[in-house]
Formats: structure tokens, C-alpha cells, sequence
């Protein structure tokens, strides 16, 4: 089933899940968008969004459907958006739970010495003395500073360390070679 404003689609291959839809906004099709990052640019940036149904709750369509978004901004400590043929709010309203999929080239470029979270996972990360000290398995914001969650094998055991994701412990971050070097030793 496909509701007012959603075409089917496909999901491209680089998606990046960003936010999901909240609730209708108004009683002209806007409607309410949580974002998953605190700088939702990714969401202002990209004029075509791509929907799955909500992974819990009532499901008012299925599959893949784009949405080609006319405006998005934000409001408050959200995101409000609207989308070409979201026209009231009981079509805003059939939105509600759905999940945000933006493709990663349409992300805005970061600027130097900054990155997408997403970007980071997966990373290889070394010391100075060329030791490996794991992957990027996910990063924290613990509100002082982001913080790097390596995972690595111990006696065949996943252990984690963190490294806090500061210039003085991160020496370099090279995204081509997928390999973070930082100042850090195995037994810290």
C-alpha cells in the first residue's frame, strides 16, 4: 500500500538511517521528525528521503517509498518537514513511526577535522608504535567529549576499550586507508 506523497523505491545501497517521523504537525501536512543527531544537516541537505514502515506499532504501508521533501527546518528541539503531496494532517498523521533513510553521498561535506559518526565505524584503530588496537564499533557522547568504542580479541574473547575522540589522543584520522592512529597504549 502506498499513501499520498510515497512512491515505491528502492533503498540505495549507501542509506544512512538519520531520524524517523514523529507525528503530523499542523493541519497542513507538515510533519514532526526526530532526528538521530543532535546537527540534523543531513536532513536539510537531502530533497529525497527514503521511508521504511516503523519497526513496532501500526504499519500504514511496507516496503521502501521515497518522499521528495519541500522544506525541512527546525523547530523547537526537533525537526519539522514537509513533502509534496502530504497535503493534511491525516496524511501527515499515516507518516507516524516511519524510519528516515537518506543516501550517504547527500550528506553535506564535514568540514576538516570533522566526521560523521558513521563515517568512523569499522575503523581500524593503531597506536604510534603501529599496534593494532581493535575496531570502531560504536562511538558515545558522554556530553564532555565523543568517545571511541574499540572492540578487539583477547584469549578468543571480544573485549572493548574506549579512547576518548580528542585531538590529544587522535594523532590522525584517514578515512581512505580506514585507519584511525591515536596515542594510546594496549594496557591503558
Amino acid at each position: 500500500m502506498i499513501l499520498p506523497g510515497l512512491e515505491a523505491a528502492e533503498l540505495p545501497a549507501d542509506a544512512i538511517e538519520v531520524g524517523r517521523i514523529a507525528d503530523a504537525w499542523g493541519i497542513k501536512g507538515w510533519f514532526k521528525v526526530l532526528p538521530h543527531s543532535a546537527d540534523p544537516e543531513a536532513l536539510f541537505s537531502s530533497k529525497r528521503w527514503f521511508l521504511m514502515p516503523a519497526e513496532r506499532g501500526a504499519k500504514t504501508f511496507s516496503g521502501v517509498a521515497g518522499l521528495s521533501v519541500m522544506e525541512a527546518k527546525h523547530h523547537s528541539d526537533t525537526v519539522v518537514a514537509s513533502a509534496l503531496g502530504v497535503t493534511d494532517r491525516g496524511a501527515a498523521e499515516a507518516l507516524r513511526g516511519a524510519r528516515i533513510f537518506i543516501s550517504r553521498a547527500s550528506f553535506p561535506t564535514a568540514d576538516k577535522d570533522e566526521y560523521y559518526w558513521v563515517d568512523l565505524i569499522g575503523l581500524n584503530v593503531i597506536n604510534r608504535e603501529g599496534v593494532a588496537l581493535g575496531t570502531v564499533s560504536e562511538l558515545l557522547a558522554t556530553g564532555a567529549q565523543t568517545v571511541l568504542v574499540i572492540d578487539y580479541l583477547e584469549d578468543g574473547k571480544t573485549m572493548q576499550r574506549m579512547v576518548p575522540f580528542v585531538a590529544h589522543y587522535v594523532d590522525d584520522v584517514d578515512l581512505a586507508k580506514r585507519c584511525i592512529t591515536v596515542d594510546w597504549q594496549p594496557d591503558y
